[in-house]
């Protein structure tokens, strides 16, 4: 028997057994099938997918041009290994990303790898040695991965870190702006300055790397003035920006990419997620000098560029230039921030609601009180969403905030069916 048509009870026994305990599954489902906005279980039932495989379906599930796409690559490659031998769609995606992202006559250079704390790894390594040079600066409530540097560069404790140390040296750490929290972006700033005062000097530093909305660390929007001051800061001191457009890229923030948005040219961009419409596919983008600065050989990976995954991307790269992607993920982020908005004026619960287009999440506390973050609380809207129907993450340092990664074409229909679930899911939360 197909072990997907297995009954649930049946397959989460032999998870159990075979799985190893430190893979941790939001939900406890085991999908059959997917399209669009909506999965269904084992056992038959549908869900609206606000998460998208942790935001890596902005176009949805199995959209047909992304299957035909990988259907027609397989016929013709699907591994070589770039470092053996090149091929098409490798280098034709790097055209397009580079001028997306650097601009029309721009001197852009892209390389690509399979996973998101890869990406984030080679930024720092082409950083480092175009700078010769080895700090490197993140911030608190960053998510960089799970890999060692990833791990260090990462600004939460739990669940990551664990006891997986030593972590990797030259890595330091300073406060993102969170003004919910009593965070400005004057702190932040006066942080980074104390920083290289203190600990490390700007000569020293390689790298500064930042999501421009914090993911995993709560949906925290840096801001355009912050933004703008930590690249004229960065470009003084010869710093290498570092964008981490991860989470944030293709279209989840209403834009093709949150830097847009904040209106800055970072020097490095890292991409991954919904870059290749489900397929793994990750790479680094940025000015050709930083780019060409590792020796041959120090880039590359087995798996990295895979011929299928470039040519997924090939695909969702025509969706966002070809239709109205960007602006269908707008309208989506109105209705539902104005849908949340309502929900916070409701229920006390909700201390904040933070995000940036579609990318949204609410943050739950104990009366009102941002010093009393309410995880359980959180966790209880999360399992009564998925009673109802839709599945829903959380996010946050303290695991206290609900997140909302929707494909950026859900029908606003559906988004309104969702918050109606949201709803009641916060209203039945209130009796544990």
């Amino acid at each position: 028997m197909d072990a997907i048509t297995r009954p649930a009870p049946a397959l989460a026994a032999a998870r159990t057994q075979h799985i190893a305990r430190g893979v941790l599954t939001a939900h406890p489902l085991f999908i059959d099938r997917a399209s669009g906005s909506h999965v269904w279980d084992s056992e038959g039932r549908r869900y609206l997918d606000f998460v998208g495989g942790i935001g890596v379906l902005n176009v949805g599930h199995n959209h047909p041009a992304v299957i035909a796409a990988v259907k027609a690559q397989l016929e013709r490659v699907s591994h070589v290994a770039f470092q053996v031998a090149g091929y098409d769609v490798y280098v034709e995606l790097a055209a397009r990303l580079n001028k997306l992202v650097g601009g029309a006559g721009a001197a852009y250079k892209t390389v690509f790898l399979t996973t998101g704390a890869e990406a984030v790894e080679n930024a720092v390594k082409i950083a480092r040695a175009y700078r010769n040079a080895p700090g490197v600066i993140a911030f608190r409530g960053g998510f960089h991965g799970r890999t060692l540097l990833g791990m260090t560069l990462t600004g939460m404790s739990t669940p990551y870190k664990q006891n997986f140390g030593p972590f990797a040296g030259d890595v330091y750490h300073t406060p993102y702006p969170d003004p919910y929290h009593g965070i400005s972006r004057d702190d932040a700033l006066r942080a980074l300055d104390d920083l290289f005062a203190t600990q490390i000097a700007p000569d020293r530093v390689a790298a500064i790397i930042l999501e421009l909305v914090q993911g995993d660390g709560g949906f925290l929007p840096a801001g355009r003035e912050f933004l703008h001051k930590l690249r004229a800061l960065t470009a003084k001191h010869g710093i290498v920006l570092i964008a981490d457009e991860i989470q944030t890229g293709f279209g989840r923030t209403g834009h093709l990419f949150a830097f847009q948005e904040a209106g800055i040219q970072p020097d490095l961009v890292t991409v991954a997620k919904s870059l290749a419409g489900g397929l793994p596919l990750s790479g680094v983008v940025g000015r050709a000098e930083i780019m060409d600065a590792p020796a041959p050989g120090g880039l590359g990976g087995t798996y990295a560029g895979s011929p299928l995954a470039c040519a997924a991307a090939l695909a969702v790269l025509d969706l966002f230039e070809h239709s109205d992607l960007l602006e269908r993920a707008r309208t989506l982020g109105e209705v539902l921030r104005a849908g949340i908005d309502e929900l916070a004026s409701r229920y006390a619960e909700i201390g904040a609601v933070r995000g940036v287009g579609p990318m949204l999440a609410m943050e739950f506390v104990v009366d009102g009180d941002p010093l009393q973050p309410d995880a359980a609380f959180a966790q209880r809207v999360i399992d009564r969403c998925r009673d109802g129907g839709l599945l829903v993450i959380k996010c946050g340092v303290h695991r206290n905030s609900v997140r909302l990664l929707a494909p950026v074409n859900t029908s606003l229909d559906d988004a309104r069916i969702a918050l109606d679930i949201l709803d009641k899911a916060i209203r039945e939360a209130r009796t544990p």
